[in-house]
């Protein structure tokens, strides 16, 4: 049975105090969940988020590795690096990656292989510019993220692989896709899956819807059969609005 994820990604926000500050008041917010909780805080603060949560029901991530294990990459981290601090699971493809760095389908096939070979896992990002979906061409962009970085995957690779369905013209934009639009394109990713990999493959992936999940519109977001958690952004910043989103299931 696929698990409900709710991961936070606090992208290029915090320094090493704001960042303790908010993973005080997470632990203050901790309960039980029918959620697996996640946060990705700044590569400079990994570490000490690691620390922090030992033994804590919250799992810290990355927000981006390399594919290469050492060399000269100046500024980049590496898989066995993430693994050596704890962190057992990286963030791939995400929008502002792609938009602002360039990285592309071919790129993060080699990050997915890396992350791979040294036992990590993976939350895969994908999803349409505003441009796309107004031609309908929504489903096809998707399709093709998908195929083009995953598709050469072995089945067996699958059950380290959570995909974020990430409509690009929703994130800290304040619009959201509706929950009914969010079913739609997490069914056809389901599909998608099933049409390579088989249904049991396909039912065992969790997606997670990302763009911007509020308190008040998760649980109807989450609600859906399709959609198992959410990958957040702005809201993961607020211990209390984070929590909120975490019980929304």
């Amino acid at each position: 049975m696929r698990k409900n994820i709710v991961a936070g990604n606090w992208k290029m926000n915090n320094d090493l105090a704001q960042t303790q500050a908010l993973i005080s008041d997470l632990v203050e917010q901790t309960q039980t969940s029918n959620a697996e909780v996640m946060i990705a805080p700044t590569f400079t603060n990994l570490y000490s988020a690691c620390e922090a949560l030992r033994e804590a029901n919250i799992e810290v991530i990355s927000q981006n590795m390399h594919f290469a294990k050492n060399g000269a990459y100046t500024g980049e981290i590496s898989a066995c690096m993430l693994k050596s601090i704890g962190v057992e699971t990286v963030i791939l493809g995400h929008s502002e990656r792609r938009a602002q760095f360039g990285e592309t389908d071919a790129l993060l096939a080699e990050k997915v292989n890396a992350a791979l070979e040294n036992n990590m896992r993976i939350i895969f990002c994908f999803g349409e510019e505003l441009n796309d979906r107004k031609t309908d061409n929504h489903f096809n962009v998707v399709k093709g993220q998908i195929k083009n970085a995953l598709f050469h995957l072995p089945e067996s690779a699958w059950k380290n692989i959570i995909l974020a369905y990430e409509p690009v013209w929703a994130i800290g934009t304040g619009e959201t896709a509706s929950p009914e639009q969010a079913q739609e394109m997490h069914k056809f990713i389901r599909e998608t899956l099933d049409n390579k990999y088989g249904v049991d493959t396909a039912n065992s992936v969790s997606i997670l819807y990302g763009g911007s999940v509020k308190p008040n519109n998760a649980k109807e977001i989450f609600s859906k059969p399709d959609v198992d958690g959410g990958l957040i952004g702005g809201a993961a910043l607020n211990a209390i609005d984070f929590y909120a989103i975490v019980n929304a299931f």
